[in-house]
């Protein structure tokens, strides 16, 4: 029987075979302390390996045999709206059954809330999987993930309230965009007022693009102080659909993930929550979701990846033509082989970030109930940083990847991957909107170009420099450090121009150069310990990566002497 985890080899390679599984695991679980409260809590690191790898079988096991199966269906039917609700499509139901019958919710929740008490990386791995599945269901399922800021920035009595629902199935949305505040959340004018004769606050106005906007538990982005315009004046708030007062006007018409209902909401005196302090909604609260959806994206993105992969393979298997399968032709072959090596490039780059967010993030927890030790605090820094450092590449490269690959997964095809009966046209509609939703690639950009400009990416490419590698592959490791001078020589010449225009027009292009030679290292350090699953991934990779560097490097070299003039559009 097929299984999405089993079946994929590198998935359990990146769960296995890093330094930092064995601190993550020490964090979590608090040095084992629940391992004497509840029957299914870890004894060692050992024990907790084993859970999680049984934890990922089932969540394989559902993929590949419900989830999957039923992901043509729910693409031609999609939700229905009716009388201001949202119903999934029929086999939406049976996911989300399936799902819930195996305890496959709260998975990142800690124990006494009914959560798994799962590390991100786990819980990363099981977005993936269920996105090779179906990304549209994922976006439905992996919105759990929400319950994780209101665990972080609600009281005790809220945690009490809604995780425990969230661990037992119910469904989640961040309620954030409207439509006239869609990446610029600064301009949010969802009003929040507090009602004094009730003790409560009331919600009234518009949200637009909501991901699964009809769920049962919703956080929302909304403004509490009168007269204000921007960020400072707004809070997060909990909305409990078992409250009433909001309404779904419409279902949106999507290119994709057709089973995921995108909506507009209209909000009617809705009661609500507070969430955490006032004022801190946009820039502390909506971060940290933002965060945790950009991880999650860049799973799906895998996910899709590995989808369109698994699709081209074998259609290229079977499909012959002059006498001989087409997978025996070079062209077709590159294709092939380019889509696997972006494919186990992003995912390496995933893993590498989903371990940092674990560490950082699991200090942050311990944190909450006990001062951290120095040598706490220096971990937490250092990891926190790494974290907000990589989440930009992993987003913003995967789902550029996702797209491509599913393009590619087409073209393997041909005529027949224009044909709606084929999975691919499906893959490829899906991934669209991963390089859009959560924060655009041109917004992760933004993110991460201080990390270029101030020389963090150019100290972790220095240090992965000095990592141990087979000795096969020191042509490679040249070939790589190549490109990190292609790489700091650009970005020198981009900060002596003093120039913000010619600083923003080439942000992308640095952007790119450094996520490319950061997986390159990581493909270089899977393939030394796994050159049966990595070293050809590994050879095509850094062609292609060479390919891109030295396409970047020229095109800065030419924007730092030519007129920037010429990118301006009247």
């Amino acid at each position: 029987m097929a299984n999405y985890y089993n079946d994929i080899k590198e998935i359990k390679f990146e769960l296995e075979n890093s330094p930092l599984m064995e601190r993550i695991v020490e964090l979590k679980e608090r040095s084992f302390e629940d391992k004497d409260k509840y029957d299914e809590a870890p004894q060692d690191f050992a024990d907790a390996m084993d859970t999680y790898d049984k934890v990922l079988d089932i969540v394989g096991d559902i993929t590949a045999n419900v989830v999957a199966p039923n992901a043509e269906d729910v693409d031609a039917e999609g939700p229905h709206h009716e009388n201001g609700r949202v119903r999934y499509a029929s086999k939406t139901y049976e996911n989300l059954e399936a799902m819930t019958q195996a305890g496959m919710n709260g998975m990142t929740m800690p124990r006494r809330y009914g959560g798994l008490n799962l590390p991100v990386t786990v819980y990363t791995a099981a977005n993936e999987i269920v996105s090779t599945g179906d990304a549209g269901f994922e976006n439905i399922w992996s919105l759990q993930d929400c319950i994780e800021t209101l665990y972080c920035f609600g009281n005790e009595e809220q945690r009490q309230k809604y995780i425990p629902r969230v661990c037992k199935g119910e469904t989640m949305s961040m309620d954030l965009t409207e439509p006239d505040a869609g990446s610029d959340l600064q301009s949010v004018m969802l009003k929040a007022t507090f009602d004094e004769e009730n003790n409560c606050w009331r919600l009234n106005g518009a949200k637009r693009f909501i991901t699964n906007g009809d769920s049962d538990i919703h956080l929302v982005l909304a403004r509490s102080e009168a007269g204000t315009r921007d960020g400072r004046g707004l809070s997060m708030f909990i909305y409990d659909k078992r409250d009433g007062g909001v309404d779904v006007r419409r279902i949106e018409n999507k290119l994709g993930i057709h089973g995921s209902p995108t909506c507009e909401l209209v909000y009617k005196n809705a009661k609500c929550e507070l969430c955490g302090d006032r004022k801190l909604g946009l820039i502390k609260y909506v971060m940290s979701l933002m965060n945790g959806a950009r991880l999650g994206i860049a799973a799906q993105s895998v996910g899709l990846s590995q989808a369109a992969y698994n699709e081209a393979i074998a259609y290229a298997r079977d499909r012959k033509q002059f006498g001989k399968a087409i997978i025996e032709f070079p062209a077709v072959a590159e294709m092939i082989s380019n889509i696997k090596a972006r494919l186990d490039a992003g995912r390496a780059l995933l893993y590498q970030t989903a371990r940092y967010v674990d560490i950082y993030k699991a200090l942050e927890d311990i944190a909450r109930d006990r001062k951290l030790e120095p040598e706490e605090r220096a971990e937490l820094k250092q990891y926190s940083r790494l974290a907000d450092a990589f989440t930009p590449l992993a987003k913003g490269m995967n789902s550029e990847y996702a797209n491509q690959n599913g393009y590619d997964c087409i073209q393997v095809h041909g005529g027949s991957g224009f044909m709606l009966e084929y999975a691919c046209q499906r893959i490829y509609r899906d991934a669209r909107i991963t390089s859009i939703y959560e924060g655009t690639t041109q917004l992760q950009t933004v993110a991460a170009i201080r990390y270029v400009t101030n020389g963090f990416y150019a100290q972790v490419i220095e240090d992965y420099e000095q990592l141990p590698f087979a000795p096969e592959y020191e042509g490679v490791m040249a070939r790589i450090k190549a490109m990190a001078e292609k790489f700091n020589a650009c970005t020198s010449s981009v900060k002596e121009a003093e120039n913000q225009d010619l600083h923003d027009l080439c942000a992308r292009h640095l952007y790119e150069m450094a996520a490319d030679i950061i997986m390159c290292h990581l493909l270089l350090q899977n393939a030394t310990k796994a050159p049966e699953l990595f070293g050809k991934s590994l050879q095509v990779y850094v062609n292609l990566a060479e390919a891109e560097v030295w396409k970047h490097s020229a095109l800065v070299a030419r924007m730092t002497t030519e007129s920037i003039e010429n990118y301006k559009v009247s």
